[in-house]
């Protein structure tokens, strides 16, 4: 079970775009939660505790404890913008969840021992991640905040696929009730080709001259 993080915020009434910017400049996100049998709510988070619990991987994948004036509502984070180029936080959507209703979460992937397999321990080969994460399903209590790819056998030309993922009880691929056509490549480890070197210099043409030498 992932720990849990509580996220305080407080109920807000004023909106629109105006109350957004007054909010912004106050140095508040303007947030909505929304879903299960509640009406949305507006509210405020203050700025620093968004972007502090931004920069860890749970924030977004995991359930938030959302205390919103002292009461506890389990929520997702569903949307959020930021702003093009600086460290601000715009807007937050967060999700509601029953933790007796199955939900799907894109979670991170996290490789284990890659340096230490045969395939990272040979010269000329290319260990690629074509996934970083992948999207479970799960009841909210089984959610995991990362799920771990142990690489130590792997071995150069080996491909590790979707349905070889050891999962956490409780969870599944969803991707993998499609068919065999979604059991997608999630690492590879390729021999890279050398490339021939090319000539010191090309021949010239028959019938031209090669251009005189500069003293």
């Amino acid at each position: 079970m992932s720990q849990t993080h509580e996220i305080k915020a407080q109920s807000r009434t004023d909106e629109g775009k105006g109350a957004s910017r007054r909010l912004r400049h106050a140095a508040m996100v303007p947030a909505v939660v929304y879903g299960g049998t509640q009406p949305p709510q507006s509210i405020q988070i203050e700025h620093n505790t968004i972007l502090l619990a931004a920069k860890n991987e749970w924030f977004f994948s995991s359930i938030l404890d959302l205390n919103v004036d002292g009461k506890v509502q389990k929520v997702l984070v569903r949307d959020w913008q930021k702003h093009p180029f600086k460290q601000q936080m715009l807007h937050m959507d967060f999700l509601r969840v029953n933790e007796n209703e199955a939900i799907r979460v894109n979670v991170p992937l996290h490789f284990l021992n890659q340096e230490k397999s045969p395939a990272g321990k040979t010269s000329g080969v290319v260990i690629s991640h074509n996934l970083t994460e992948v999207e479970v399903s799960c009841l909210p209590g089984n959610l995991p905040e990362f799920i771990e790819l142990d690489l130590v056998d792997l071995k150069p030309g080996d491909i590790v696929h979707l349905s070889q993922i050891k999962l956490p009880k409780g969870v599944s691929l969803p991707a993998l009730s499609l068919g065999a056509d979604h059991d997608i490549a999630v690492v590879t480890a390729n021999a890279v080709k050398e490339e021939a070197e090319p000539a010191a210099e090309a021949a010239a043409p028959e019938g031209e001259a090669k251009p005189a030498e500069k003293k």
